[in-house]
């Protein structure tokens, strides 16, 4: 009689220390060669912690990691399973290319049981974040990070085992469908190895049931009914339930795999928003990036905790979680807290006909690997990918990764962001489920209240059609302060006065069916050097390292949190040259009491910014008092403020106030709108260079922008001079010659 094959649990071992990591591609090297070339680290890793955050160039290319590794004793199969590598890996043994895998955001997978063997043997991979024309991302702005730079483990299992090769999925779905108070869940497993054809597998869902199933061909499948389902509701009450498939051979768990999941149900209402469980549930956030001053995406499980606690603290509903797919890790966590997740691939800015094929692989990873979280509510298919254009491979190409996300997950919505320069009648902005545009009027163009129109003439335009804001921002070094706040200088201040128009702008629409700040803090992006700080985007709620929460913070802290708060703005200006300030304070509380100087001064009701007006003579405590909550903050009169505390002066905008430029009558000058400059051939030709140089003057994300009619009505009522010091760190020379060409060409 024949004696049962001796049965090997799973076992999963983080392999994250012992690497090697050397700055050139060596794809044969030994272990002596590789550890003589480079240098030990740990995981997570990236050669672009300091390089990719300070301006400027960074190192693109190809490096090398290696590590010794050995099979588990008993195990028949050894894989190792990588969480993140950008952007393209080879992995290899003894020399023999094992696997390519090519996007830097998802996990895959590699087997090397033919190669590894109880006595240790090396595996080296080749990690490339070279510029090419056939993996996405290639052209935005952000830094593409190079390295292994999240979590590497070694899975040992036995000879039948639940499905490792599947697209970096877990080999197990979970697929709830509610009724009227029950749900019924959807389970199926993928099962690779010799013994199937005698398996099993048992369904379970913890505190609920189970259901065992014979395996057929190479998978299981069953359902199981939730007679009374509690439901995941947001931060009211984001209950998970435990499924797991247990992979019997005979009554022996031979290979198990566990997922959390959610039961809720949601649409979208082009005139209500979102509906969470048929609720009206609007969805207001933050977008998030996941790297972090001196650690660029080579993240640890606390900084992950840290951008928890802010997105909390603000009050937010929902994170879009951008450009790419995120850690599996903080997809849980968003499960956990509540949170509504926008998930994405990172098909973006530019569209590359190259890369087809693997923005659908990308795609199709990011749902397999993700359709289990019950946060998720949206793939997206691409971030403002008509920069240079939307023809029909555009569409065509968005349509088949339309078709794609339904065929894997006919349960989720697809979704886009769209560039503010799309026109709203083109194929693009209605071929997803669902849509949302990336609008920067007082920040890039116009004023802030261009928002409010451009969105109602869109409602009013298309009433059948949800429109949500996916980005929105104004960039703030918080050492630029201002009293007199104004578009383009990067002052805190104006960062606050913005942010407090589009509050009230949102809470005016209740049809915005989401809406997401850019961004939840600053992030590293190589191509840019501006507002004082170079290769940093500062849109950021908080700042680069998460240790400091600017004003703007508190003006969505005051809007969505419920725990009683105050805050006194201005804290970072506390030398102010003015006779009489102005204090702001936001609170989520209806009414704020100032005290000067332990004297009380007034009280304001209202709701979220409260202003005052105090006479400056010396030192001052100022405290506001909201219920219970107090903050204090000490200014000071100056003569004169702090050079340090304004955008300095290479700017144009402070130049202009020194010394006005000639503007002879009859002729043009810097202070004429494009529309009417354009209106002289000669002035036509000058704008048009003008133009092509501030297009790309903040790296390489503006080159061959495309300006529709809709948005060119707009830049053409702005003088060149505003254009000009909206862009920022124009020298003085070039601004005097402009003119003076101008000065030139008679009206």
């Amino acid at each position: 009689m024949s004696q049962p094959a001796p049965v090997f649990p799973r076992r999963v071992v983080p392999i994250l220390d012992g690497w090697v990591f050397a700055p050139e591609a060596m794809p044969a090297a030994s272990w002596d060669e590789v550890r003589v070339a480079g240098s030990t680290i740990t995981l997570p890793h990236t050669w672009n912690a300091a390089d990719g955050q300070t301006g400027g160039g960074y190192r693109r290319g190809r490096s090398t990691y290696a590590r010794r590794v050995s099979a588990e004793a008993g195990a028949t199969e050894t894989w190792i399973e990588f969480d993140g590598v950008n952007s393209t890996a080879e992995v290899y043994v003894g020399g023999a290319l094992l696997i390519r895998h090519h996007g830097g955001y998802s996990t895959f997978r590699v087997n090397v049981t033919d190669h590894v063997v109880q006595d240790a043997a090396t595996i080296v991979v080749v990690v490339d974040n070279a510029a090419n024309e056939t993996v996405y991302p290639q052209q935005a702005d952000f830094t593409f990070y190079g390295g292994i730079y999240r979590e590497v483990r070694q899975i040992s299992v036995g000879a039948t085992h639940l499905a490792l090769d599947r697209d970096g999925g877990p080999g197990f779905t979970v697929t709830p469908r509610l009724a009227e108070g029950s749900a019924v869940v959807s389970m199926s497993a993928d099962v690779s190895g010799p013994g199937t054809a005698d398996a099993s597998v048992r369904f379970v869902i913890d505190g609920e049931g189970a259901v065992t199933v014979p395996v057929v061909g190479s998978g299981a499948q069953a359902d199981l009914t939730i007679a009374t389902v509690r439901r995941w509701h947001g931060l009211r009450d984001p209950h998970l339930y435990t499924a797991r498939a247990e992979l019997l051979d005979g009554d022996a768990v031979v290979d198990e795999v566990e997922l959390r999941f959610g039961c809720r149900e949601f649409e979208i209402d082009p005139q209500r928003g979102f509906l969470l469980n048929g609720e009206e549930y609007p969805l207001r956030g933050v977008s998030r990036h996941q790297d972090f001053e001196g650690a660029g995406n080579a993240i640890t499980e606390a900084m992950k905790q840290t951008d928890l606690a802010l997105i909390r603290e603000l009050g937010a509903t929902t994170v879009r979680l951008a450009h790419y797919q995120h850690d599996q890790r903080f997809y849980d966590l968003c499960d956990e807290a509540g949170l509504v997740v926008w998930a994405e691939i990172p098909q973006i800015t530019v569209f590359l006909p190259g890369a087809v094929d693997n923005a659908s692989d990308q795609l199709t990873e990011l749902i397999v690997q993700n359709r289990h979280h019950a946060s998720i509510v949206c793939w997206g298919l691409s971030n403002e990918i008509t920069l240079a254009g939307a023809g029909e491979d555009v569409v065509a190409a968005h349509r088949d990764l339309n078709d794609l996300a339904h065929r894997l997950d006919p349960t989720r919505l697809t979704a886009m962001a769209n560039l503010f320069l799309l026109e709203t009648d083109h194929p693009l902005v209605t071929l997803p489920d669902i849509m949302s545009y990336n609008l920067y009027f007082g920040w890039y163009v116009g004023e802030a209240a261009d928002n409010d129109t451009w969105l109602d003439d869109f409602h009013a335009s298309y009433p059948e059609i949800a429109i949500g804001l996916s980005e929105y921002g104004a960039d703030a070094n918080p050492l630029y302060q201002s009293a007199g706040p104004a578009k383009g200088d990067y002052s805190e201040t104006y960062q606050a006065l913005y942010h407090e128009h589009m509050v009230e702008m949102i809470e005016q629409r209740p049809w915005l069916w989401a809406t997401h700040v850019w961004n939840l803090a600053d992030f590293g992006s190589a191509g840019r050097d501006e507002g004082g700080v170079a290769g940093r985007n500062q849109k950021g709620l908080v700042s680069f390292d998460r240790t400091l929460k600017k004003d703007a913070f508190y003006v969505y802290k005051a809007a969505w949190a419920t725990e009683p708060f105050v805050r006194v703005a201005g804290r970072r200006r506390a030398e102010r040259a003015e006779d009489v300030t102005e204090v702001v304070v936001y609170s989520n509380q209806t009414e704020v009491t100032l005290l000067v100087d332990g004297a009380e001064v007034g009280a304001v009701s209202g709701a979220r910014a409260f202003r005052f007006s105090v006479p400056l003579t010396g030192e001052h405590e100022i405290t506001a008092r909201a219920g219970e909550a107090t903050d204090t903050i000490e200014v000071r009169k100056v003569d004169e403020v702090p050079a340090a505390s304004i955008m300095p002066a290479t700017t144009i905008a402070n130049w202009f106030d020194e010394a006005p430029l000639p503007a002879p009558e009859g002729f043009f000058s810097i202070n004429d709108t494009l529309g009417d400059i354009k209106q002289s051939e000669e002035g036509a030709r000058l704008i048009g260079a003008v133009l092509e140089a501030l297009a790309t003057s903040r790296g390489e994300v503006g080159r061959g922008v495309e300006i529709p009619p809709a948005m060119q009505a707009i830049v053409d009522r702005m003088s060149l001079q505003k254009l000009i010091t909206q862009a920022g760190s124009v020298p003085v020379e070039q601004v005097a010659a402009l003119n003076a060409q101008l000065n030139l060409i008679a009206k």
